[in-house]
């Protein structure tokens, strides 16, 4: 079937099954009486055409807003009109709702329509020749995919939301139009943010959800099929599908994570996974109805029920305890019940095998500057500073390498230290009895980011031994982490010292010869723009796989990749189906967070399909490698040319004046602190003055996305292409695009980032006196950009090659446009008048309301 038939029957497919009865159940929706005004939902499509209107005509927000209630509703008073914009944002919230459930239930019809990149497509392979799924049966054994599901502040929806949208979802599938009713009603009084932030705890709560409700359940039916299929033993220690959990773990990213924070996380995760396998035995034991097992069903339910519900103090790991009663009782049946319902109790095993005691591992993150702190402290203390070398601290890097002691101690860290310092001293003394109560895997991960030398870890081990582990049995992984442009290109000269240090050496052998290394597109973009972050972890990834080729290390990247293109997002499996034989790919780990968690996990079914993709990019990019995914030197030098002219003008940009005064005045990022749905900082230092360096790359992205610019995910761009076409290259630049994996991907969610704009939006700043000129300078890149890649990819419009995703980013895009308008309004308002305290604070209310349906309709803008 050629590529355009598969093209077309997606589109029609999308418009029967979402297009239409979106306008069939929006229009039902609209007419739910909700908040106080019945009229609001009536009133609703005209405020969304005026919008539009308005937009296209060139006027501003304020014109906008006061020119429709002129309009419709001119017997208003200012109070009353802000009231009905609060109603409004609240139905449109849910539109996007509505919108999400649509797509996902018309999954199966729509986003399957082509298997290519799933699991089927590779049991389609496997079934060429007994040779082939040999071959992919050997790559499975060497293959892992790890998705680690992160805090950051972008995940809206509560838990009682997620629960309708489940259960809208499954009644969309059937278009059963009483339960959808109901549904779309308790949607519409079921409160969609907290009165309070969240703490990190909270936050943890929130996504087990999607461990217990959707991991569970799809990781489990991925493992069976690859079962099935190919040869694979889950009684082997190599395990293919692993879960990575950050909340509560994870202090860089949250400075209000304690070490109670991370028990208490443990402990849930704990519990969650023991009310799973509870409730699995509940199915077992109805089948299970006859003599001959002694009383093993018995004492395995007590287990189970007790630690599900009345978890104790003094937990131990009972995986291999629970396994043993599970096999007992699966012999049995093949012994003396004709292997009747042997398929359940197989189920049940292959979940204790996959998430044992702890459902998933907790990694523990904290920055490099921080762990030097405590290490420094710890060096002074009297149990430990003998056995440190003299003037060590003072010493160069080399010099400290070579000194390094590594001497065991028990030393615990007195009341009064720094809250840092008992932090981690303590946390370190937590990760053991984490492993004795939940397992090794359960938390054996340290991460340390902004990690700039091989120092960082052996100091950080250093920690761990004085902390009461034993050399002989330190069961962690130390994982650097290397982001800012600078430390990425230092990586390889970092990780070349720890591999020939003879105690890192030593670890490593110990821990199989595996080295996991994290790299970080986030801090990357926001500092050095998009195409030097993607081009430096691409060159970095290619030195470091052949530093650790040339040391026999089995080497795993751990990618940080945020929702948006521009922190590392967009179309992530063709990304690693992209990757040449220069650079690892046979361990897939990645972050997924905010909305990219419920808009690609969200259901059983697209969690199975976007995992199975992952494992397809994988394998295949190692079966079957694409020549053209090598870059030639030529190319190579082209990329890295096209990356310095964009790099310049980004860090032109960074430094321009009204840099930061622009983002403040014209984007909610002052407000976004008091979104309550984070229980972290915007920033990283508490001063009041806003510094670039301090903020955090999701709330610079954000606030970017919100302004409808998403500077970070293009700016430069279209400067750095316009120079290749004007040094002669363009014929080669058009030729890379159709051949390197790696550079269309790149530009492709390029692309996506840009169709996510809409510079009409704030085109009235174009006459401002003081930033009338900045934002000219930002529409002229866009403008540049836009030209230059519908030139390059031979088409009249961005994304022209994914007519669906286009047509649904066009969708949502128009749903949400009147909370865009709504929120600039506000801005508008909060800038240019003189308002009292009561009047300002409503308008800041307007400006965090927007900011919740206006990125969850992006699905990863954040």
């Amino acid at each position: 079937m050629s590529s355009t038939l598969k093209l077309s029957q997606r589109e029609t497919a999308f418009n029967h099954e979402v297009v239409t009865r979106f306008e069939l159940y929006n229009s039902l929706f609209q007419t739910l009486p909700f908040y106080q005004v019945k009229e609001i939902g009536i009133l609703l499509p005209f405020f969304s055409s005026h919008c539009e209107k308005g937009t296209i005509s060139g006027q501003s927000p304020k014109e906008i807003i006061e020119s429709f209630f002129k309009k419709y509703v001119p017997d208003i008073d200012h109070e009353e009109q802000l009231n009905r914009l609060f109603r409004f944002i609240q139905y449109i919230e849910r539109q996007v709702v509505l919108f999400d459930a649509i797509e996902d239930s018309s999954f199966i019809k729509n986003g399957r329509v082509d298997d290519s990149g799933t699991l089927q497509s590779l049991l389609q392979q496997a079934a060429i020749s007994d040779k082939a799924r040999q071959n992919i049966s050997e790559k499975l054994k060497d293959f892992s995919l790890r998705l680690v599901l992160t805090a950051h502040p972008t995940q809206f929806y509560p838990g009682s939301v997620l629960g309708i949208m489940t259960d809208l979802i499954e009644a969309l599938k059937t278009n059963d139009i009483n339960n959808i009713d109901e549904l779309l009603q308790q949607l519409g009084k079921t409160p969609f943010f907290n009165k309070t932030s969240p703490t990190p705890v909270d936050e943890a709560v929130s996504l087990v959800w999607f461990l217990e409700n959707i991991f569970y359940h799809a990781i489990t039916g991925i493992q069976s099929k690859l079962e099935d299929e190919f040869d694979i033993d889950l009684a082997d220690s190599h395990q293919i599908l692993e879960l990575g959990f950050w909340p509560g773990g994870d202090r860089d990213g949250n400075p209000n994570v304690t070490t109670k924070t991370t028990e208490e996380v443990s402990k849930l995760l704990r519990q969650i996974v023991f009310r799973c396998y509870y409730r699995d035995f509940r199915v077992l034991k109805r089948r299970i109805t006859f003599r001959g097992f002694g009383d093993t069903l018995v004492k395995l339910e007590a287990m189970l029920y007790e630690n599900a519900f009345n978890p104790t103090e003094d937990a131990q790991d009972l995986q291999g305890e629970i396994l043993s009663m599970l096999q007992s009782v699966y012999q049995t049946l093949i012994s003396n019940h004709d292997s009747l319902f042997v398929d359940i109790v197989e189920g049940l095993i292959r979940k204790v095998k996959l998430f044992g005691c702890y459902f998933a591992t907790l990694d523990i993150r904290q920055d490099s500057r921080v762990l030097r702190k405590v290490f420094k402290y710890g060096s002074q203390q009297p149990k430990i500073k003998d056995s440190i070398v003299s003037g060590y601290l003072d010493f160069d890097e080399d010099d400290k390498l070579t000194n390094i002691t590594f001497k065991e101690a028990n030393f615990k860290c007195p009341a009064g230290a720094d809250a840092d310092i008992s932090d981690t001293l303590d946390t370190i003394r937590l990760m053991k009895q984490i492993q004795q109560s939940n397992g090794e895997k359960a938390c054996q991960r340290f991460i340390i980011s902004n990690c700039q030398q091989a120092s960082d870890i052996l100091q950080l081990i250093d920690l761990f031994l004085w902390s009461g582990w034993k050399k002989e049995s330190l069961t962690v992984d130390f994982m650097p982490l290397f982001e800012t442009v600078n430390d990425l290109t230092h990586a390889a000269e970092v990780m070349e010292k720890l591999y020939t240090h003879p105690f890192y050496k030593e670890h490593l052998h110990s821990r199989g010869n595996r080295q996991t290394i994290m790299l970080g597109f986030s801090d990357s973009t926001k500092d050095g723009g998009y195409l030097m972050a993607n081009w430096s972890i691409y060159k970095a990834k290619v030195e470091l796989t052949t530093l650790a080729r040339k040391y026999g290390i089995d080497l795993a990247f751990f990618d940080g990749r945020g929702g948006p293109p521009a922190r590392g997002g967009g179309k992530t499996h063709r990304f690693y189906a992209s990757m040449g034989d220069e650079i690892a790919n046979e361990h897939i780990q990645l972050t997924i967070q905010g909305q990219t968690v419920s808009s690609q996990y969200g259901s059983v079914e697209t969690a199975r399909y976007n995992m199975e993709q992952l494992i397809n990019a994988g394998i295949v990019s190692e079966l079957y490698p694409n020549k053209n995914d090598v870059l030639s030197k030529q190319n190579k030098k082209l990329i890295s040319e096209m990356a310095d002219e964009s790099y310049k003008l980004f860090m032109d940009l960074r430094q321009h004046p009204l840099f930061v005064d622009y983002l403040e005045q014209y984007s909610p990022l002052k407000l976004l602190s008091r979104i309550n749905i984070s229980s972290r900082p915007t920033k990283r230092n508490g001063d009041s003055k806003l510094k670039l360096e301090d903020l955090r790359a999701i709330s610079f992205v954000t606030s970017w996305s919100q302004l409808k610019q998403n500077i970070p995910g293009f700016y430069g761009v279209g400067t750095s292409l316009k120079k290749m076409k004007d040094e002669g290259h363009w014929s080669e630049i058009k030729q890379l695009y159709h051949s390197s994996g790696f550079f269309k991907t790149m530009l492709d969610n390029c692309m996506m980032s840009m169709s996510k704009s809409d510079f009409r939006v704030t085109a009235y700043l174009q006459k401002d006196k003081k930033f009338g000129a900045f934002w000219q300078m930002l529409k002229d890149e866009y403008d540049l950009t836009k030209t230059m890649l519908t030139d390059l990819t031979d088409s009249d419009s961005l994304m022209a090659e994914y007519p669906v995703e286009k047509r649904s980013i066009s969708i949502r895009e128009r749903i949400v446009l009147p909370l865009v308008i709504v929120q600039h309004y506000a801005l508008q308002c909060l800038n240019n008048e003189a308002t009292d305290d009561k009047l300002t604070e409503v308008y800041d209310k307007l400006v965090i309301r927007t900011v919740y349906g206006i990125v969850n309709a992006g699905r990863n803008l954040a």
